[in-house]
């Protein structure tokens, strides 16, 4: 069983109810829609599709709104495209006119305030390089270092400039009011540079009586990562965006820094998403290059949570192939992991708490004893996610009453949820784990498990009981 959960991105390649369902199938445990492209209509219709496959196939698939973020962006051109050539000269203005080789506008007012000579500004995912020569009112002269071509709204990026734009836009607070209604379970929060970004979402969703949706913060300049602690713990998790991220800084240092986000999440317990070109050349070839295949293996071998297909499933020729392609790569990088030395590396890096002691015991006994799976009886999902941090070798059996915790455990490492019934007592509880064990297909009768829960019942964090057992015949 493949324990690195898959994240794909619908689009018109996916969106349809049966391409949907042969997602779905072919291994995909979230669904992300991109909220930079599409309108209501269109994502309204995917979540429908979504859910239809869900019914249909009896599976269980959370829903991830990937916000636009407040970004930077070059205007309108007169005629385009238009050329820079190196070693001239151009001016960025905030002032709204159709641009020409000399003069382009920018869509950040501020930025003439935020830039000064000697500051670089790249366009279009750096293809384009300035440096800045001078600024004087809205105007910021630019030599061009790196030319090229540039057609209209390209994105701008100011690496090492501390920009401030506002944490959401009106069009992401939209958005993620329709995410709400529509019943998404995960934000991901794009261009979070510091904690208070993540704070602003958290306000609006009280606003909407929606906290239990939680949020992914996107990690993708200079700023995220200085502020990376302060904003790992306002949030419910990260994504390694390395698409803006290896633009905002130098693309030597990404895989350093992929490293780091994924070590922080892990010791604190919180998923962390691994995203951008995992799989890019199978948006056009039904097979990756032995490169993507590393890549997608490595950030396995360093902790990832979760792996993410973009264009692959949103707009490529192969979107089923990308999807058991990924698994298969997942499946083999898991089964040369050392469970054993992984979790010595865990148990060292936490503080000792009732909780932590209890799902350490999990994870060990599981171990020791060859178990053939950890049952998680759990109401909010943190049992199962606590027990995941130490990534025991056993699958982790979550069984839930509430249909949100299912979704919210799509994106756990190793943990598959199932669907479970109230209990009134103990004895009850276990007994119930036991019929979703073998529900999940995971167990049969006489294999031995680890079932962990909390006491008093229906209490939420409430880890501190464990029990080996053996599923009983029937």
């Amino acid at each position: 069983m493949r324990k690195t959960k898959i994240v794909c991105t619908i689009g018109p390649s996916s969106e349809s109810l049966e391409n949907t369902k042969k997602l779905i199938m072919a291994g995909m445990n979230v669904a992300r829609l991109n909220f930079s492209h599409g309108d209501f209509e269109e994502h309204g219709r995917r979540i429908n599709n979504i859910r239809e496959a869900c019914r249909e196939l009896n599976k269980t698939v959370a829903i991830l709104l990937d916000t636009k973020g407040p970004e930077i962006r070059t205007g309108k051109l007169a005629v385009e495209p238009i050329e820079l050539v190196q070693d001239e000269y151009i001016t960025l203005t905030t002032e709204e006119i159709l641009g020409d080789k000399d003069r382009i506008s920018i869509t950040y007012k501020d930025l003439p305030s935020d830039v000064q000579p000697g500051s670089t500004i790249l366009i279009d995912d750096g293809l384009i390089g300035l440096t800045v020569v001078e600024v004087e009112g809205t105007e910021i002269k630019c030599r061009i270092v790196n030319g090229g071509t540039i057609k209209s709204k390209k994105g701008v990026n100011v690496p090492g400039v501390a920009i401030s734009l506002p944490g959401i836009t009106e069009k992401d607070a939209n958005d993620i009011v329709f995410g709400i209604e529509q019943g998404i379970d995960f934000i991901a929060a794009s261009f979070v540079r510091k904690a208070s970004d993540v704070q602003e979402i958290r306000e609006l969703l009280a606003k909407h009586n929606a906290e239990h949706i939680q949020i992914i913060s996107k990690i993708e300049n200079q700023q995220g990562v200085d502020n990376l602690d302060e904003i790992l713990e306002a949030s419910d998790g990260l994504m390694v965006a390395r698409g803006d991220l290896g633009v905002e800084i130098p693309a030597e240092e990404v895989p350093l820094v992929q490293k780091r986000m994924i070590e922080k999440c892990n010791v604190a317990g919180k998923p962390v998403i691994t995203a951008t070109q995992m799989l890019d050349s199978m948006q056009r070839n039904p097979r990756p290059t032995r490169a993507e295949a590393s890549d997608v293996a490595n950030a396995i071998f360093d902790g990832t949570d979760a792996i993410m297909l973009s264009g692959e499933t949103a707009a490529g020729k192969y979107p089923v192939e990308s999807v058991l392609t990924m698994s298969r790569i997942a499946e083999k990088a898991e089964s040369a992991l050392n469970y054993r030395e992984i979790f010595l590396k865990q148990r060292i890096a936490q503080e000792t708490t009732i909780t932590e002691a209890i799902s350490q015991s999990v994870a060990i006994s599981a171990l020791d004893l060859n178990a053939k799976a950890i049952i998680s009886s759990t109401e909010s999902g943190h049992t199962a996610r606590m027990v995941s941090k130490y990534r025991p070798e056993a699958p982790i059996i979550a069984v839930t009453t509430q249909e949100r915790t299912l979704r919210r455990l799509a994106l756990t490492w190793g943990v598959t949820p199932v669907p479970g019934k109230t209990a009134t007592s103990t004895d009850e509880m276990f007994e119930n784990s036991l019929k979703g064990g073998l529900e999940s297909g995971l167990v049969k009768p006489g294999d031995l498990v680890v079932i962990t829960a909390g006491v008093p019942l229906g209490q939420s964090g409430s880890t501190n009981l464990v029990k080996v057992s053996q599923i009983p015949n029937e």
